[in-house]
């Protein structure tokens, strides 16, 4: 038997990612002007950014695309109870497959490039080349990708389910997106603080379902799924895998 859905993280996180408040506002400011634009959030999940952008720019229209059906029933309650219900629409589907029906002005992939699916090595590349495929000329990306902030040791790189050679650093990943034809605009990276928090919204959604389900058949397998993903971060990522931040700019 399936394990039950586990709490949703959206009710200890106000991003699903290592995200401030402040940063948040930042990287929105990074895309404007979007005066009469529409915007893409791509893996979206329940869409918070988009959203937040959505009202820094109360002419754009919104479309975000996400696998999980909770986090888009999730994300068109807030768009509901925040009236902007005409303005942004959201699909439970597989990105790969969907479609748009006209170029965004901007697009947002942040911390879902594995959406495009493939061999975790091409996530990246895959990323880059959708999304230009999707951006009107001279459109902007909000891409949200791992980097290495230090160079994994041997322990961590076997204590984490990331190869070495996935990410590269920071200039790396600028560098790659632009041999995809775009130009950097803007580059920032995830804090330790803000990694934390993130971390442990997760780590605190399996946490209350083992209090709250402590005889449950399915209780020994979610103690050991919590187990694994602390051991990642604490013994693996932690401090060592970077989230950047880039704002870019399609040709």
């Amino acid at each position: 038997m399936t394990p039950p859905e586990i709490a949703p993280l959206h009710d200890d996180l106000t991003f699903h990612g290592p995200l401030s408040e402040e940063r948040a506002a930042r990287l929105i400011r990074s895309l404007l002007p979007l005066d009469n634009a529409h915007v893409l959030d791509l893996g979206c999940g329940w869409a918070e950014l988009l959203l937040r952008t959505l009202e820094a720019a109360p002419t754009a229209t919104g479309t975000g695309v996400d696998l999980n059906p909770a986090d888009i029933a999730k994300a068109t309650a807030n768009a509901q109870a925040r009236g902007l219900t005409s303005r942004a629409s959201f699909h439970a589907t597989d990105v790969a497959q969907w479609q748009p029906d006209k170029p965004a002005d901007a697009v947002i992939v942040n911390g879902a490039t594995q959406v495009w699916g493939g061999d975790p090595l091409h996530h990246t590349t895959n990323a880059l080349t959708a999304a230009r495929s999707l951006l009107r000329p001279g459109g902007k990306l909000l891409l949200g990708e791992g980097f290495w902030e230090r160079e994994p040791t041997e322990a961590q790189l076997a204590a984490m389910p990331i190869p070495r050679n996935q990410y590269g650093s920071l200039a790396d990943l600028v560098d790659l997106a632009h041999t995809h034809g775009y130009r950097l605009l803007a580059a920032e990276q995830a804090s330790l603080d803000e990694w934390d928090i993130f971390e442990n919204g997760h780590g605190l959604a399996w946490e209350r379902w083992l209090r709250d389900n402590p005889t449950s058949e399915h209780a020994a397998e979610i103690r050991a799924k919590a187990d694994r993903s602390r051991n990642y971060r604490l013994r693996g990522w932690r401090g060592t895998l970077g989230l950047a931040y880039l704002t870019l700019q399609a040709p």
